[in-house]
């Protein structure tokens, strides 16, 4: 059935803070500080910028994060730029990144996202499972542990490495039936026939759900939160699909005028959104359990 997910996410207490985080990580005195939430910390600096700085739960997700930010900025081109925060520091607990002012989401500003999606997708990445330049394979979805293991088929790859483990584990704790589990495992044996044309490895965002897209204030959209690896490009707008996304038509159509995608994508979202349901069931319960067992059963319908 895959491999099991047994690594234990450990949380760090808070150390030595925010504030005395973003000094040591930037060299600057810090000023202030505003918490956003029980992770987010807004801390002004002596010489004026407020960054955001953010508390890793588990070792090496800072570092994670930080490796993915900056591979993701990479992707992009001057005419056509993926937007992410700037990283100005990390370590084993902290991450000090830009602060990204709030707007609101507009539908120039979604056609111009899709696009950037295509230009980061298109990048690409040397294997399926590739961690970014620095990053760690031992990496986090939200606060799950992803494997970044290497693969050249992206079937039996998406199978092993991104959706058993966590069918694995939501029947060790309960969430799924060990009755339920066989419709997940005859999806795995036949995704070679039901994954669409072959395509070479993504360049993905990884946990693009509607909340790690941030409207800023300048009137273009950012990446934050990142669980990079190269991937299949439908995983990605699948999970846009999967939470919603405001204007996602004009996403759509963005993207598409930059790099269309291969007939039948739209049939293929569900198995796409296995990996992030399963995720979620691991994390969250039964209801995303019960999706995730709907998802595969529509999937072997077509």
């Amino acid at each position: 059935m895959g491999a099991v997910l047994t690594r234990e996410v450990q949380v760090y207490d808070d150390g030595d803070g925010p504030s005395a985080a973003a000094a040591r990580l930037t060299g600057r005195t810090a000023t202030g500080e505003r918490p956003v939430s029980g992770a987010l910390t807004e801390v002004t600096l002596d010489d004026g910028r407020t960054l955001m700085v953010k508390r890793g739960e588990a070792p090496g997700e800072a570092a994670a994060e930080a490796a993915g930010l900056r591979w993701l900025g990479r992707a992009g081109t001057g005419a056509v730029p993926v937007r992410v925060p700037v990283v100005h520091g990390h370590d084993d607990r902290w991450l000090v990144t830009d602060l990204v002012p709030r707007g609101r989401p507009g539908r120039d500003a979604a056609a111009d996202l899709g696009h950037a999606l295509a230009a980061l997708h298109t990048a690409g990445a040397p294997a399926f499972g590739s961690p970014p330049p620095g990053g760690p394979r031992e990496a986090y979805i939200g606060r799950a542990p992803m494997r970044n293991v290497e693969g050249a088929d992206w079937p039996e790859w998406y199978a092993e490495h991104r959706v058993l483990p966590y069918l694995r584990s939501a029947v060790d704790d309960g969430t799924i039936a060990s009755g339920e589990a066989p419709v997940i495992e005859r999806l795995c044996e036949r995704l070679p026939d039901l994954a669409g044309p072959a395509e070479p490895p993504a360049r993905l965002h990884g946990d693009l759900w509607n909340g790690n897209v941030l409207w800023g204030a300048d009137g273009h959209a950012w990446l934050i939160d990142p669980a990079a690896h190269g991937g299949h490009r439908e995983t990605d707008l699948a999970m846009l699909h999967l939470f919603g996304c405001p204007h996602l038509d004009e996403v759509l159509r963005g993207y598409e005028r930059a790099a269309p995608l291969a007939d039948g994508w739209r049939d293929r979202i569900g198995l796409h959104q296995l990996f992030p349901l399963l995720v979620h069931a691991v994390l969250f319960g039964r209801g995303y359990a019960e999706q995730a067992l709907s998802a595969a059963k529509a999937a072997l319908e077509r």
